[in-house]
Parts: C-alpha cells; sequence; structure tokens
C-alpha cells in the first residue's frame, strides 16, 4: 500500500464516520418531522409535513454556500462549520417543541438541511484526497457510512423520543446536538490535501449557453428521471410514518420502517456502478423506476405492517437505481467548462421540487389518504419511462 493510498484511506474511515454521526440527524428529522408538525398543529393537519419540507430547502439553499465555507475555510474548517449548523438545527428544533412553535419547527428542520448539504459533501472530499486508483473504494467507505445512518438515527429516535415526556419527540431533536458534538471531534483528525489541479482552468472549450444544454435529448431524459425519482421517493416516505400512525402502528413501527427504508437506499450503491457498467445506464434507470411501481403496488395491496415496511424497501431500491443512474447520464451531457452552471441547474430544478412533494405529501395524505399516495406514483414512473424511451428513440435517430 502506497503512503498516498494509505493516508486517502485515514481519510475515507473518518468521513465514514463523521457520515454515520452527523447525517443520523437526517433519518430523525424525516422520521419525526411530519409527526412533529402533526403533533404541533391545531385541527387542520394539512401542513404537517412543512417541517420536511422546510429540511428539503435548507440542502436546496445550502449547496452552494456549503461549498464556497468549504472552498474558503478548507476542508476540516468547513465541515466543522457543518457540525455547528447541525448543532443549531437540532437546539432550534427542541426549543420550538417546548414553547409548541410550529413555524420555529419548521426553521429548525431548514438549519438542520442546510448542515446536510455540508454532510453531501463527504463523498466527494474522498475522491478528492485519494489517488486515482483509490477513488471508487474511498467513496465507498463514506457511502458506509450511510447504512450506519440508517440504523443509528432511528435507534435514537426509539429511546430519547419521550426523554421530556409529556413534550413529545424533543429528546431526539437534543440528541442532534450531541451528534454533532461527536463529529466534531472525529473531524478533528481529518487531514487533507489539496486536489492535484484544483486551481488550474478546467477546460479550454467554448462553453455552450444553458439552453442549449438542458433542451439535449440526453440532459432533459436525465433530470426528467432524477427529479422523478427523488421527489417520488420525497412525497411517499414522507406520508409513510403519518399513514402507519394513522394505520394504528406506533411510532417506533413507523420509525424502524424508515430506518429499512434507507438501508435500501444507501446499501445498493456499493454494486449500482458494477451493474450500470454490465447492463448499462438506461436499463438500470429503468429497473429503478419498475421497483417504484413495485412500491406503489405493494402500498396499496393493504395496510399489514409488512406492506408498509416492503413498500418503504421498494421505494428505497427504487430511488438508488433510478437517481444514481440518471445523475450518471447528467454527468455525461457538459463539458467540463460547463459544469459549473448546469449542475447549479440541475440541483435548483431536483431540490426546488423535491420540497414541493415533501409538502404535498402531507396535503394529500390530509385530504385524500395513504392510497392517494401510491396512486400519484404511477404518472410520475409513466413520465419517466416515457423520458428514457424518447431518449432511446433520439439516439437510434441519430445512428440511423
Amino acid at each position: 500500500m502506497t503512503g498516498g493510498e494509505r493516508e486517502a484511506r485515514r481519510t475515507a474511515y473518518i468521513l465514514a464516520a463523521s457520515q454515520a454521526i452527523i447525517g443520523s440527524a437526517a433519518p430523525i428529522a424525516f422520521s419525526l418531522g411530519g409527526l412533529a408538525g402533526f403533533y404541533l398543529l391545531d385541527s387542520d393537519k394539512s401542513l404537517a409535513t412543512a417541517p420536511i419540507t422546510g429540511f428539503s430547502v435548507g440542502m436546496a439553499l445550502g449547496a452552494l454556500p456549503a461549498a464556497a465555507i468549504i472552498r474558503g475555510l478548507g476542508q476540516r474548517g468547513g465541515f466543522m462549520f457543518g457540525t455547528a449548523v447541525t448543532a443549531a438545527g437540532g437546539a432550534i428544533a427542541t426549543l420550538a417543541l417546548f414553547r409548541s412553535e410550529f413555524w420555529l419547527f419548521v426553521f429548525g428542520l431548514l438549519l438542520l438541511g442546510v448542515g446536510s448539504a455540508f454532510v453531501q459533501q463527504f463523498r466527494f472530499a474522498a475522491a478528492d484526497n485519494a489517488p486515482p486508483e483509490f477513488k471508487a473504494n474511498a467513496i465507498s467507505f463514506v457511502l458506509a457510512g450511510g447504512i450506519v445512518t440508517a440504523i443509528l438515527g432511528p435507534q435514537i429516535v426509539i429511546f430519547t423520543r419521550e426523554m421530556f415526556a409529556p413534550v413529545m419527540f424533543a429528546g431526539s431533536f437534543a440528541a442532534i446536538i450531541g451528534l454533532a458534538a461527536v463529529g466534531a471531534v472525529i473531524l478533528s483528525f481529518l487531514k487533507v490535501r489539496n486536489a492535484a489541479g484544483a486551481h488550474q482552468d478546467v477546460s479550454q472549450e467554448d462553453a455552450r449557453p444553458l439552453l442549449e444544454i438542458v433542451t439535449q435529448p440526453r440532459f432533459a431524459a436525465a433530470l426528467t428521471c432524477a427529479v422523478g425519482t427523488y421527489a417520488i421517493m420525497t412525497f411517499v416516505m414522507t406520508g409513510a410514518p403519518l399513514a402507519m400512525v394513522g394505520c394504528g402502528f406506533s411510532a417506533d413501527e413507523a420509525t424502524l420502517g424508515i430506518s429499512w427504508h434507507v438501508m435500501a437506499m444507501f446499501g445498493p450503491s456499493f454494486f449500482t456502478g458494477r451493474l450500470i457498467q454490465r447492463f448499462g445506464v438506461e436499463r438500470i434507470v429503468a429497473l429503478g423506476v419498475f421497483l417504484l411501481i413495485a412500491c406503489a403496488i405493494v402500498a396499496l395491496s393493504g395496510i399489514a405492517l409488512w406492506q408498509f415496511w416492503t413498500s418503504l424497501i421498494l421505494l428505497g431500491l427504487g430511488w438508488n437505481l433510478g437517481f444514481i443512474g440518471a445523475t450518471a447520464i447528467v454527468s455525461t451531457a457538459y463539458r467540463q467548462s460547463e459544469k459549473g452552471k448546469v449542475q447549479g441547474f440541475h440541483d435548483f430544478v431536483l431540490f426546488s421540487t423535491v420540497a414541493l412533494a415533501s409538502l404535498m405529501s402531507g396535503a394529500v395524505y390530509n385530504a385524500y389518504g395513504w392510497d392517494m399516495l401510491a396512486w400519484i406514483v404511477f404518472p410520475v414512473c409513466v413520465i419517466c419511462l416515457g423520458a428514457l424511451a424518447t431518449l432511446s428513440f433520439s439516439r437510434r435517430s441519430r445512428i440511423a
């Protein structure tokens, strides 16, 4: 093992451990955001999932500032700043629950979303600090942290949600402060080097206008599938805990369902890339979309606990294949000189739609019930499959 690979492995382990700890704030927010919103609202519960919308909006708003802060303070300093934001979000959410202030709670989750935007940079930092032959392994190590998160976050919910009873859920959000503190200690051991060529011009190519890039069939199809799979995942996942509790299951059982779902989201990442290489990216995206359809079919088949959990697992698997595959297609649709503006446009559209999906989830569930959440999956998936078919037809026309 070379010295560079040894240092890269150490960096990846630190970032993986940090993701496992700090990243646990996300499943806590997703498990309890809607339930706490329901708890804080009066008779009209249609905005119950607005806190989760706040989390999604925070991720969208925090993406560019997080990158700028990390670039200015360095990776260790930037990530430490992100843990402080996460701790602040946990503290504000806890205070809001004690004061029974719904919109303050939404703001707390928005800050948690901003903190999560820093966590999203961990895998890129691991790759940046690894030699070329070790980049894939470095990313895999960090992804492994997501699997730990899928277990740790929900377990924290189960053991802390009644800590400050009768103020429900406050203990779980207070625990986020401790998670951020532990994560900061782990990150203090991080030693990083500047990526080679980080300050060099990325390309001498002439950048095309944004409109020309985003109207390419390849980019348009990829964006449609990325937005469709991510939005429908958020839409169903956000409403699932409300539906499970509404059907008589406990908050612990709902939380464990989210745990299985998050594990299904991250677990396949170790081999998704190999599947794409072997079978082709369009086929893997299509498989992800069909898994989302299977999720809806199971959800409509009944309201037993196993049906809720199975549908959430299929939802996570479908998201993994569909979203990662769509992202891979997007990365081939622009030149290096166009990277910044295209990714910015992509993420703006993506997270704006995801935020809307999380908000609409509570309104749709409150008005029409769990079945309607599942029925809405079908037209979205048809649109995604239509985009893939259009892309395939366009490619064949060019070859002909």
